[in-house]
């Protein structure tokens, strides 16, 4: 179906709702008369055809674009019309904010982008289905870009703009190979680079393809993030390189505002920001839903919280205030309360042996809580100023076996569900490992559930208590997917995925 008769039976669709076809002034009141059923899948048809028309307004603002460049001077699209930027252009249409009109003009480009630049020997570029020879008198096809799977999504509507914009800023393009192994007595071909090149592009195109398919189980900010995590897994180098920018970057500024009040700036590097969101966290824990499972003495500190009057922001800075006067001579339950503040990273062990040839570690980490990929360096110091604790697995990340004999999981198999489940694994919920309980999909009364790592996922407390009050169950098939049914009339099973960051496969 083409474009424009699919977005006629998308408004074909939403006309069905006969209680929105109302003038615009009583849309409320027209809305508010759809049960909640009926709302929730009007509000998914109205997405549809959203998304739909948004891939129109991309790809003509890829062309308002391609029209405006600077080599057209005033004779240009936007300069035509009094914008010195296409950006203006579509800001001045659209309303949008200047970088949400950046991000579509980025997104339009992309869109229009299908072939590939190669450089040839003079550094010069072959364009689209154009052969690039070089000094050697070898040709090399020019392929599509490895970015062309996001391309053809968007444009069928299987990915969202802001999906496509999330993966393609979230890996970045490919390095340029720097020791091409075709080589001949220290002399570079263009063949080899050629080659290195499709090489380094080919797993590109593999990642993307791998979040293209995770995309429908993660929100738009997580999806960025995992991008992010899957570049740093592919190239360790470049992760090493980002780090050491960051932590060169790294500084703490104060300043006064005109009413004299004293503020600061902050910018973290990796482990001091992990250090901090684990202090706040283990504090703020009970107004953020950590878990219901404590002590009593517990159970009243976190009453306590929950009652002051300080807002989150008042708390975080008194505590913060608090950590730097005690200093070394309060204990961690003077300050935190029960839970002291830590960061646990999780390194595959083979990660810990590659160097580069300044002796850095190559491989990558990440964070237990939300996942947040650490490069080499902050691993590196962690080795050899924490102890480790090893974790064996099998395929499907299923360590251990108790049986019934205990009744709650233990903390190591709690510490290999947060390793396999890197959280919450209810859909598009963000609440980290240590935020989570460990939930018997087999409940332990009622079927005589096992304390099994392969029976057991991580729940925040919210979605703990749905599954065991509003009938909502997950089930498994021996050690196959796990399934998330909802109650009768509110949808079909859903295939549940891990928070942790996606593991590259490099075979199709």
């Amino acid at each position: 179906m083409n474009l424009i008769a699919e977005l006629h039976a998308m408004v074909e669709d939403l006309a069905e709702f006969a209680e929105l076809d109302v003038p615009a002034r009583e849309l409320g009141a027209g809305a508010r008369r759809l049960d909640d059923e009926r709302a929730v899948a009007a509000i998914s048809r109205a997405t549809r055809l959203i998304n739909g028309a948004e891939r129109v307004r991309v790809v003509l603002a890829g062309v308002a674009a391609e029209r405006s460049t600077r080599d057209r001077g005033h004779k240009g699209v936007a300069q035509t019309r009094g914008h010195r930027t296409p950006e203006a252009l579509i800001q001045s249409i659209t309303g949008v904010t200047r970088a949400e009109a950046a991000k579509q003009v980025r997104l339009g480009e992309a869109m229009l982008d299908d072939g590939m630049a190669i450089l040839d020997a003079t550094g010069a570029t072959g364009d689209a289905g154009v052969d690039v020879t070089g000094i050697d008198g070898i040709s090399a096809p020019v392929e599509a870009p490895w970015h062309d799977v996001l391309r053809i999504a968007l444009l069928e509507g299987r990915l969202s703009s802001a999906q496509h914009d999330a993966i393609l800023r979230g890996l970045g393009e490919p390095p340029l190979p720097t020791d091409p192994d075709d080589t001949d007595a220290g002399t570079v071909t263009i063949d080899g680079i050629v080659r290195a090149i499709g090489e380094v592009r080919e797993v590109w195109r593999i990642a993307a393809e791998q979040l293209l398919l995770a995309a429908p189980g993660y929100t738009t900010e997580d999806l960025l993030r995992e991008a992010r995590r899957t570049r740093d897994l592919i190239h360790p180098e470049g992760a090493n390189e980002r780090f050491t920018k960051r932590y060169e970057a790294r500084s703490y500024r104060r300043w006064t505002n005109r009413d004299g009040q004293r503020g600061a700036t902050i910018l973290f590097e990796d482990d001091g920001d992990a250090w901090l969101s684990s202090m706040f966290d283990a504090a703020m824990r009970p107004r953020r839903g950590g878990p219901r499972f404590m002590t009593d003495e517990e159970r009243a500190a976190a009453k306590t919280l929950a009652d002051d009057p300080r807002s989150n922001e008042q708390l975080e800075y008194d505590l913060l205030i608090a950590t730097l006067k005690a200093g070394s001579l309060a204990t961690a339950e003077q300050v935190f309360g029960a839970r002291q503040p830590g960061v646990r990273m999780i390194v595959h062990k083979d990660a810990t042996t590659r160097r580069d040839t300044f002796g850095r570690l190559l491989g990558v980490g990440r964070l237990e809580d939300r996942g947040d990929t650490l490069a080499g360096p902050v691993i590196d110091r962690a080795l050899c100023t924490t102890g480790t604790q090893l974790i064996t697995i099998d395929p499907d990340g299923n360590p251990l076996y108790l049986g019934r004999e205990q009744r709650l999981f233990s903390a190591k198999q709690k510490i290999a569900l947060a390793a396999r489940d890197g959280g919450c694994l209810f859909p598009e919920c963000p609440m980290p490992a240590s935020y989570t309980e460990a939930h018997h999909i087999d409940h332990y009364g009622r079927d005589r559930g096992k304390t099994d790592i392969d029976r057991g996922v991580l729940l925040c407390a919210f979605h703990h208590l749905l599954c065991h009050n509003n009938g909502w169950e997950i089930t498994r098939d021996g050690l196959g997917d796990f399934i998330l049914h909802p109650p009768p009339g509110l949808g079909e099973p859903i295939t549940l995925h891990s928070k942790k960051p996606l593991v590259l496969r490099l075979t199709a």
